[in-house]
């Protein structure tokens, strides 16, 4: 690929600049979460920067069907990331009222090879090995820093984002680091979707109570991990990293929602990493995403590259996969959102009842293996019906299958109505229906944004057996025998 060109930084739309796991999840910009003080602060950045009289440079104007609740994302956004080369290509940042995004600043026609819209160097990020010795690039741990001993006592199986956190903090501590301007951006705790920051009241909300047990689990480990590194004992420079547990608790929610798992080739070491990337971590999350990252070890960039063959049209968002294959509530625990049409959600059936399999992803003309589900939408009437929670149907009702064997119309009806039967059941276990928690949610001003993530996932739980139970109906409706 020739090399480009750096442009220069527009004033509403990204350009070019040097730095998606939404952490995407990204939030409105904050009031910056950490304290401002003498021991932490922040350096103007000196840099002359001249837009040349060049028609390439000029900003593209906004188009007026912009979705209003899009904003262009504000100019120190990009020249935060420009001065430090970061290199962007037919993209723009936006601002929401859910947080950062990603979107196509021009129609992008399919190729057979994957493009790249987004280069962020190695020097930007804050990246840690997975495994001992524990290896940072770059490395920002100064030499005999205590820092390191409180990362050295971690589990090396379990406690990556721990590492992480206390790297995060290390950066927002030293001068001049990249880090203390990106952190403007990230998402303050009143901002976080984040379960870790949840209250008691939140955790009730969810409805599940797995759910609440194992992020309670985790809320209690963050916490034993400050008590045992920040004690009144421990030198001052390490002190003023977290002064308080929520501080820290927030520096873990921001690395479990943000954090990259790569391969990295660093000449002829090969390392498994856990990595913080700026402006990449912006991108938001999709079932079908249209963008991956790739590693260019050669000069040690991240790419954010567009799948081979994508068509994207100007204004659509670019997104990634934060977890293929994952329920609803592991991106709970890991991001702090769900989805009603996860096509990896599960319902738990525990009657006999099974529906004939090929005869059910037949009516849905839905093909493939069941790790590779995919609707095809050319044999469909076009009414819509078919998403990822009919996906999801279809991966987690019990079905049989039995070579050419035909199904028996009686009693396909009757374990249809068997299973219906038990996914009112489920509903009628919650102590709220999915109309009264969208009520909830319409009624809802100012709220905290973990009370919001509580009652949206449960609502979406309601959402995905519902859909089933009209799935199931549209099945023995159009059934051919």
């Amino acid at each position: 690929m020739a090399s480009s060109p750096l442009l220069q930084p527009p004033t509403h739309c990204f350009i070019s600049i040097r730095e998606g796991f939404r952490h995407g999840l990204s939030s409105p910009r904050p009031n910056c979460y950490w304290m401002r003080g003498s021991g932490n602060s922040i350096r103007p950045i000196k840099a002359a920067v001249e837009m040349p009289p060049y028609p390439l440079f000029e900003p593209p104007q906004v188009e007026s069907d912009t979705p209003s609740q899009w904003e262009p994302a504000d100019p120190d956004f990009y020249k935060i990331g420009y001065v430090r080369s970061v290199r962007a290509y037919g993209v723009e940042f936006k601002e929401g009222p859910d947080g950062y995004g990603v979107f196509a600043s021009k129609d992008v026609e399919p190729l057979r090879r994957a493009r790249m819209i987004m280069e962020i160097p190695l020097e930007l990020m804050l990246t840690i090995s997975k495994k001992l010795p524990w290896m940072f690039f770059p490395d920002i741990v100064p030499v005999g820093h205590p820092i390191f001993d409180i990362i050295n006592s971690t589990n090396p199986e379990t406690d990556w984002d721990l590492r992480l956190a206390c790297l995060l903090l290390l950066a927002f501590d030293q001068d001049d680091n990249f880090w203390q301007l990106y952190g403007d951006f990230l998402p303050s705790a009143e901002d976080c979707t984040s379960l870790l920051l949840a209250t008691e009241e939140d955790l009730l909300e969810l409805q599940d109570p797995k759910l609440a047990s194992t992020m309670r689990e985790q809320q209690r480990r963050s916490l034993e991990f400050w008590e045992k590194n920040w004690h009144s004992g421990v030198p001052l420079k390490i002190k003023r990293l977290a002064c308080d547990p929520s501080r820290f608790i927030w520096a873990v929610s921001i690395a479990q929602s943000r954090c990259i798992n790569m391969k990295m080739r660093m000449g002829a070491l090969v390392q498994d990493a856990n990595m913080l990337v700026p402006y990449a971590d912006m991108l938001n999350h999709s079932f079908q995403p249209n963008c991956f990252f790739h590693w260019r070890f050669k000069d040690r960039m991240l790419e954010v590259m567009i799948n081979a063959g994508q068509r994207i049209k100007k204004g659509e968002e670019m997104t990634v996969n934060y977890m293929s294959g994952q329920k609803n509530d592991m991106l709970m625990q890991r991001y702090g959102f769900s989805s009603p049409v996860n096509p990896w959600d599960v319902i738990q059936f525990s009657g006999n009842a099974q529906i004939h399999l090929d005869s059910f992803l037949s009516v849905f003309n839905i093909s493939g293996l069941p790790e590779e589900y995919y609707h095809n939408s050319r044999l469909s009437n076009g009414d819509g019906f078919v998403d990822g929670a009919v996906m999801a149907a279809a991966r987690t009702l019990p079905t049989w299958s039995d070579g050419d064997v035909p199904p028996i119309p009686s009693m396909e009806r009757k374990a249809v109505k068997q299973l219906q039967e038990e996914c009112q059941q489920m509903l009628l276990q919650f102590p709220t229906t999915s109309e009264q928690d969208q009520k909830i949610r319409d009624s809802m001003t100012e709220e905290r944004r973990t009370l919001e993530t509580a009652i949206k996932f449960r609502l979406h739980r309601k959402l995905l057996i519902e859909k089933v139970i009209k799935a199931l109906d549209i099945y023995q409706e159009r059934i051919l025998f």
